[in-house]
């Protein structure tokens, strides 16, 4: 790793887990549950699952590149996929939360870090570290995992604690059937956010490739 990547690497550290933690902290101070249930809520949320992977991903890179966790980071795609889920929370949030949700005081400084600096800083360290030469098209099914399990995990939670993290999956609002089809919307962003990084990835490695051809 070149000084440059460890200097936005440890960077990147900072910024992700201060934004989970001092998340958490308001979270707490403003429960209106117990701790256990206000925990569990907190890690219900895709934008907390998803900055937490960040956070993990940069500490790794930062502390942990040998172990095993670290070289499972460093497997060819994760970058691009962790890059997917968190842009998916950064559009999810400017296009559709933003309208409905007005934080104030450092509630609004976390927002920004969480929704809006965390994503940004990610896609730009994605355009300059991810290695595009290794991207598949073959890699899609796999990066849907993740947010599939999530979908299953809140439904079937939210069936029996009557809690949904997010409007457009609140069946008791909405009714099941307008769930699913929210769902799968949401899925077909989730395939075309992978579907645009592979071929930005290929199209980038490409002209990288013609302009280190002898001409």
């Amino acid at each position: 790793m070149g000084t440059n990547q460890k200097y936005f690497v440890i960077l990147g550290a900072i910024l992700g887990w201060l934004a989970v933690i001092v998340q958490l902290v308001l979270m707490l101070e403003n429960r209106v549950t117990p701790v256990p249930e206000t925990v569990i809520r907190f890690f219900s949320f895709f934008t907390i699952l998803t900055n937490t992977l960040v956070a993990v991903y940069f500490i790794m890179m930062w502390l942990g590149r040998n172990t095993k966790l670290g070289k499972w980071f460093q497997r060819a795609g994760r970058i691009s996929a962790i890059c997917v889920y968190i842009t998916v929370v950064g559009l999810v949030y400017q296009l559709v939360l933003r309208q409905i949700w007005e934080p104030q005081g450092m509630q609004q400084v976390v927002d920004e870090l969480l929704h809006t600096l965390n994503p940004l800083y990610f896609i730009l360290y994605w355009y300059l570290y991810e290695d595009k030469s290794k991207l598949k098209w073959a890699f899609i099914p796999p990066w849907l995992i993740y947010p599939l399990v999530y979908l299953v995990f809140i439904l079937l939670r939210g069936s029996f604690s009557g809690f949904y993290p997010y409007p457009f999956v609140h069946v008791g609002e909405l009714g099941i059937q307008q769930v699913l089809l929210n769902s799968v919307g949401l899925m077909l962003v989730f395939v075309g956010i992978c579907a645009l990084y592979i071929g930005l990835g290929k199209g980038l490695n490409s002209s990288s490739q013609k302009l280190k051809t002898p001409h």
